[in-house]
């Protein structure tokens, strides 16, 4: 299959890995950024989500959007790249005639009591009625965003941790590898949930963690209190959907250790 793709948010995490595959694949692949870059193997493009500047010249003869683009809690700012921009990019891919808006949203979000979740139900609400096809991917939690986010909480001098809560930690080459098949595919005007191969409790998840970063710190296991512990607690962050990833945590670890 080929066709020109335009992937949103192509800087980020997922977006670099995804750009390498969209090419092995053999689509033409144009990446967004709001700011100059160059590649070999991806033509980029600037443009804007927050003023609509660029879209227009960005979605011009692209066939499938995948819109990965975030900005999760700034904020104003959040509101004005996710909701604000998503309906933007909706309304020029539809003058456009795109044929496919993929939109990569996160497990759970309509079951967690939580901000920035609200914010991605929101948006997801925006592309379902873009009148543009669509599929929607919700992610469990990246390796990485975890990784990064113990790496914070160890300079504190210990680890806090749910034992109740439940974790189904993602790679993202396999996010990425799996919205190359979606594309392939083609539009499913519905939402799929998307994890890693193994569901951990979060004392487990953290430590994994200090053992691979090699790190001595007390864990400490206290219960979350109120709504968001208990949907948490609930297994609201993972998921029975397969497929699911290949990339254990283990594995991931092990390879940046």
């Amino acid at each position: 299959m080929s066709g020109l793709v335009l992937v949103t948010g192509a800087t980020g995490r997922l977006g670099k890995a995804l750009l390498p595959r969209l090419a092995e694949a053999g689509f033409e692949v144009r990446g967004m950024s709001r700011s100059p870059r160059s590649g070999d193997e991806v033509h980029w493009t600037v443009a804007d989500l927050t003023t609509g500047q660029g879209l227009a010249e960005a979605l011009r003869g692209v066939d499938v959007v995948v819109h990965l683009a975030a900005a999760p809690y700034k904020g104003r700012y959040t509101d004005r790249v996710e909701v604000d921009g998503t309906r933007r990019l909706c309304e020029a891919a539809r003058e456009a005639n795109v044929g496919h808006l993929l939109y990569t949203s996160i497990i759970g979000a309509d079951q967690i009591p939580w901000g920035y979740f609200r914010t991605k139900v929101r948006t997801e609400e925006i592309v379902k009625s873009a009148q543009v096809p669509w599929s929607i991917v919700r992610a469990a939690q990246f390796h990485e965003f975890m990784d990064q986010a113990f790496g914070l909480a160890a300079r504190t001098g210990l680890m806090i941790a749910d034992p109740g809560i439940k974790a189904q930690p993602v790679d993202v080459r396999d996010l990425a590898d799996l919205l190359v098949r979606r594309i392939q595919a083609g539009p499913t005007s519905r939402t799929e949930d998307f994890g890693g191969p193994e569901v951990l409790a979060l004392d487990e998840v953290v430590r994994q963690w200090l053992g691979a970063r090699r790190k001595r710190r007390p864990i400490v296991r206290v219960k979350l209190p109120g709504k968001l512990g208990a949907a948490f607690r609930d297994g609201r962050l993972a998921t029975h959907s397969t497929p699911t990833g290949t990339i254990t945590w283990k594995r991931y670890l092990q390879e940046r250790s």
